[in-house]
């Protein structure tokens, strides 16, 4: 009788080390909310729709939130964001909230303070989510990274209008068709995401969560000092893919709540900024 119990044991124990592991993603059904202010799925009402949602509400660390320059501190040995991306096959997603690229074995990895996280998306947001001095820009874009103990690691990239993103450029036509897929994916085969421009060693970090449902806490947020350009048709594009309810799909700022953001500068003085 040992090896069934044991056996049912440890299927039970992988059950709840899955359904930890989905708590941890953001929700990929956008019929259970919106970002629409006020209403009884609206982004002041998350935390009241589901349990395990609850963060939403009355979390502590909180994402997005304002960056203020002059309240970063320079941490020079915060190090660089090492990058080891790969290509790989990736799909296109429409999830009603967003559009999301995913790499479903993972394109690489990132290198924070030791740890590696694994690419796993990409997906955008307009307007931007973060705020630098107050200033909204017109789209963010989110490198989602997970690590093999299921933390999480994004790096944020802003950008402003001008030229077209060339990255953006790459999947314009199927950003268009997939609005009226079903189901609202494609394929694309292997998308390089060294193609995503970051251009700047600079960037802010601070510890936030997940923009969307559950809220879940603990995400390392990496926003890249450097903002960068996008046009107005490609942020169109975006709007255009999305139900009508998630054209504008920002979370609202939350409190710091004392957190402190540190900046990293190569070969910084940490009393200049």
């Amino acid at each position: 009788m040992a090896r069934p119990v044991m056996r049912n044991v440890l299927l039970l124990l992988g059950l709840l080390l899955c359904i930890a592991g989905v708590r941890t993603q953001e929700v990929e059904d956008e019929r259970e909310f919106t970002y629409i202010v006020g209403e009884e799925t609206g982004p002041d009402h998350w935390g009241e729709l589901h349990e395990e949602w609850s963060a939403c509400g009355n979390g502590r660390q909180q994402s997005p939130i304002d960056v203020v320059k002059e309240q970063a501190k320079i941490y020079p040995d915060l190090g660089q964001l090492r990058r080891i991306y790969r290509p790989a096959n990736a799909t296109l997603v429409n999830r009603g909230h967003d559009i999301m690229l995913k790499w479903p074995t993972g394109a690489g990895s990132i290198e924070i303070e030791g740890r590696r996280y694994q690419l796993n998306q990409c997906h955008w947001h307009s307007p931007a989510e973060h705020t630098v001095n107050g200033k909204r820009y017109p789209l963010e874009m989110h490198l989602v990274h997970e690590s093999e103990d299921n933390k999480i690691a994004v790096v944020g990239i802003l950008y402003t209008y001008g030229r077209p993103d060339t990255f953006l450029a790459e999947l314009m036509d199927e950003i268009a068709s997939i609005s009226d897929m079903e189901p609202p994916e494609e394929a694309l085969g292997i998308v390089n995401p060294w193609h995503i421009k970051v251009g700047s060693r600079k960037y802010y970090r601070y510890n936030g969560s997940l923009t969307t449902p559950p809220c879940t806490e603990g995400v390392t947020w990496n926003i890249v000092h450097k903002v960068r350009t996008v046009s107005r048709e490609q942020v169109r594009a975006l709007h255009e893919a999305i139900h009508d309810e998630h054209e504008k799909n920002a979370r609202p700022i939350q409190s710091t709540n004392g957190r402190i953001v540190k900046m990293y500068k190569p070969n910084g003085n940490p009393q200049l900024h």
